[in-house]
């Protein structure tokens, strides 16, 4: 089927002309598509952190091709794929990018190789995938070519899957993995709210925070809803537009504040009885 909208998800940044060359590619080869930019600040060959942008972004888009680029692969025998999910398509390498955004949007259905030589530029840059591939793959399915002819099957259950990031709960206590960090500082856990019940805390409860490798002492950190539940300056534990559960600083940054980046894992305790 036909698309309208091709969406862009890449680590290329904005300093360069990366992102202007892929954008002129698909206005030759499709110039009926709008373009959604989803974002191109992804941390450098940050994978995981391109996934979860991608898989929380994609189900607030109308159906598309969707194009993610985040490939410190490129040039290797890794594959390039499409990913059928829902109404919309997934174009990327197959390297964990791809397949939360795919569950997000009701699981994969299935997956092919971008192997048709009429998918790529006559000229492929072995370091510039974007541009010569997946960006010219994405143009020719959004004027209807269809993926099944795209290239050799790659079974679902074979699509390449990030590890799952540390998320461990228990009456009183957790200890998860802290996700993403966002321009504003805050640090999303990989923890989804509504399962901060099962370490026994919830809204108005003060949870003591701290981050392992770090020899500050824990902070007490209230659940509240919304920044503005707390003074300025002051941490808090709240649940995102993701609904997962994060740690902010009300008009600061928790990741200065608490030391803290992707990757890190951050500890939830209960303060003892007399605090």
């Amino acid at each position: 089927m036909p698309y309208g909208f091709v969406s862009l998800l890449t680590d290329y940044g904005l300093a360069d002309g990366f992102v202007a060359a892929c954008h002129g590619v698909l206005a030759t080869s499709a110039p009926h598509v709008r373009v959604l930019d989803v974002t191109h600040l992804v941390p450098a060959q940050d994978v995981r952190r391109g996934s979860v942008v991608l898989a929380q972004t994609v189900p607030y888009l109308p159906p598309a091709v969707h194009v993610a680029v985040v490939d410190p692969g490129v040039g290797t025998d890794r594959r390039a794929i499409v990913v059928m999910a829902g109404p919309s398509l997934l174009v990327g390498p197959d390297n964990g990018l791809l397949l939360a955004a795919a569950e997000a949007l009701g699981g994969p259905v299935a997956a092919y190789e971008l192997a048709d030589p009429s998918l790529r530029s006559r000229q492929l840059s072995a370091t510039f995938h974007g541009r010569d591939l997946f960006i010219p793959a994405a143009a020719r399915f959004a004027t209807g070519f269809e993926p099944v002819a795209a290239g050799p099957a790659v079974p679902v259950a074979g699509l390449v899957r990030l590890p799952a990031p540390h998320c461990w709960v228990r009456p009183g206590l957790a200890e998860v993995e802290a996700w993403a960090v966002d321009g504003f500082g805050n640090v999303q856990l990989a923890l989804p709210a509504d399962r901060l019940a099962g370490a026994g805390f919830g809204v108005g409860d003060r949870v003591l925070v701290s981050v392992s490798g770090r020899d500050a002492a824990p902070v007490a950190v209230p659940v509240v809803p919304t920044f503005a539940s707390v003074p300025p300056g002051e941490p808090l534990l709240f649940a995102d537009s993701a609904g997962m559960l994060a740690l902010a600083v009300n008009r600061g940054s928790a990741a200065r504040r608490f030391e803290v980046g992707a990757g890190a894992r951050v500890r939830l305790s209960a303060p003892a009885r007399d605090q």
